[in-house]
């Protein structure tokens, strides 16, 4: 107990601690209170009746749980914690001089002191400081004439005039250059831009073009890439090992009744290094996997879809053989892992181990410059990877028998048991990669897409959607510029015929031209 004479000061100090804990508790109940409200709020928009609004229900369903738990966090007791952390790294961001390397100079402003200027025989340079600001053009259209002199023949007047003979063009009788042609592809499928902005944004730039027009040349360049895109699925088809997955897309079919908007796929063909092919079909029935596959053998790496293994029983036996995929087996056991964190987590670290000593082994090839040797990384596999999936699969099914079926981890286990065989598979093949991420990674811009331009406006643009897709993200797969190879193609396929070989225009054997084409004015 204090003495007497400072038991005024004790109380004072005592009042002011209760009055801040009055405001902290007041501040407390008025964010509670606030919480409940809007918690209230988002229950009525997903569980009510009402349909003023049309909101999107994961994106509330997600909104109120984290409502719920701000709510539980506020209600609960505050706490006083101290504790020590390491400071997180600090984030590291390129140099400027390394984020723009690339860019070319073209111009440079010398700035001379004025004293310099005034009496520049008074001074000497001893030197410079160079410093750099990015800049940019705007996009802009412009007119390309083609002047095609008429001659007449001078010693003999019953000749007809000699003029030269148009360029073939991809758009014939039009004013489309290949250059516009591929801006509008890759402004769609690459950027996700729906046409009626473009539309918008080249009248800004001066040219008003409808949405109509700017359709027809989307299917005039997809007819011309056709070719290109079924030497791509073909060259994919004769490999022995292709990766495959699907990804839905909506569709909108004017010949139906009422919206007429039905479920479309984008069914999706690759394989590590190789182009991507996406095929358009208006189901996922197992018979399109049947025809879009139609006449490969080899090894076919998909997820646990009943449609792969379907036509790998409906092949002749060993033809065609279905192998899995390790991240989806992973995906289910992590999502499922606060479960038991302990059965899960020895099993995801197990996984993490695996890809590890693949890790190893690629960065090997890589340091020795070699391409991958399938026998020898099928034996690094059994000698490494055999013991260690023997003791997994015992435990899968002893953690199958102890969990309810319909819980996380009663599904996690049921997947990765009815699985096994085709997951076990790639101990026996080299030339496979343990998951398909590459094929989701190539289906992700159409996501983006889906986002902005909501849907397919005809059946028959599926097929152009496909085609434009296969291009252009094989050509992102192998570093290229999709405009600038799209440019190239419509430019050059158009003066091509059967005989060309359209194999060497392909994404994956393209070889950009050595000089860009100049503009010749008179």
């Amino acid at each position: 107990m204090p003495p007497l004479a400072d038991l005024p000061a004790a109380y004072l100090a005592v009042e002011r601690e209760r009055d801040e804990l009055k405001s902290v508790n007041g501040a407390l109940k008025d964010e509670v209170a606030t919480l409940r409200w809007q918690l209230e709020k988002l229950r009525k928009l997903v569980f009510g009746s009402g349909k003023s609004e049309r909101l999107d229900r994961a994106q509330l369903t997600l909104a109120l749980k984290e409502l719920e738990a701000a709510v539980e966090a506020a209600e609960r007791p505050a706490q006083a914690v101290s504790y020590e952390r390491r400071a997180p790294a600090a984030e590291r961001r390129p140099a400027p001089e390394k984020a723009f390397e690339k860019l070319p100079v073209q111009e440079v402003v010398v700035i001379e002191p004025e004293a310099v200027k005034a009496e520049p025989e008074a001074y000497e340079k001893i030197g410079e400081e160079r410093t750099f600001e990015v800049e940019i053009v705007a996009p802009r259209l412009f007119k390309r004439e083609i002047v095609r002199p008429k001659y007449k023949a001078k010693a003999d007047r019953a000749q007809p005039p000699v003029i030269a003979p148009a360029p073939a063009r991809a758009v014939p009788g039009g004013h489309a250059s290949a250059g516009l042609l591929a801006w509008v592809c890759v402004a769609k499928y690459l950027d996700h831009l729906p046409l009626y902005r473009q539309e918008k944004q080249l009248a800004r730039w001066g040219a008003q073009i409808p949405r109509s027009t700017l359709c027809e040349w989307i299917r005039i360049a997809a007819d011309w890439l056709e070719p290109i895109y079924k030497a791509m699925l073909r060259r994919l088809l004769e490999g022995d090992y292709v990766q495959a997955d699907e990804t839905p897309i909506k569709c909108q079919d004017p010949d139906q009744e009422g919206l007429g908007i039905f479920q479309g796929y984008l069914w999706v063909v690759t394989r590590p290094g190789a182009d991507v092919c996406f095929d358009w079909r208006t189901s996922r029935r197992h018979a399109e996997a049947t025809t879009l596959l139609k006449g490969f053998k080899g090894l076919l790496q998909a997820d646990g879809y009943a449609a792969y293994d379907a036509l790998a029983a409906e092949a002749a036996e060993g033809e065609v053989v279905r192998l899995g995929c390790w991240a989806h087996a992973r995906r289910k056991v992590f999502e499922a892992q606060g479960e038991d964190p302990r059965e899960a987590g020895l099993i995801l670290r197990f996984i993490a181990w695996m890809y590890a000593r693949e890790k190893e082994w690629d960065q090997a090839d890589k340091d020795a410059k070699r391409e991958r040797d399938p026998a020898a990384r099928a034996k690094l596999r059994q000698a490494r990877f055999a013991r260690g999936l023997a003791w997994l699969h015992a435990r899968v099914l002893r953690l199958r028998e102890r969990v309810r079926p319909k819980s996380g981890l009663g599904v996690a286990a049921t997947y990765l048991l009815a699985q096994w065989e085709s997951l076990a598979l790639h101990l026996r093949h080299g030339q496979t990669r343990l998951d398909t991420n590459v094929v989701e990674n190539d289906i992700r811009p159409t996501a983006l897409g889906k986002k902005n331009w909501l849907f397919i406006g005809h059946p028959d643009a599926g097929k152009r959607t496909a085609i434009l897709y296969s291009i252009i993200i094989s050509c992102l797969r192998h570093g290229h510029d999709p405009e600038a190879y799209l440019r190239d193609l419509l430019t050059r396929l158009p003066t091509m015929n059967s005989k060309h070989d359209l194999g060497a225009l392909t994404p994956s054997r393209w070889k950009a031209p050595t000089a860009a084409p100049t503009t010749t004015t008179a």
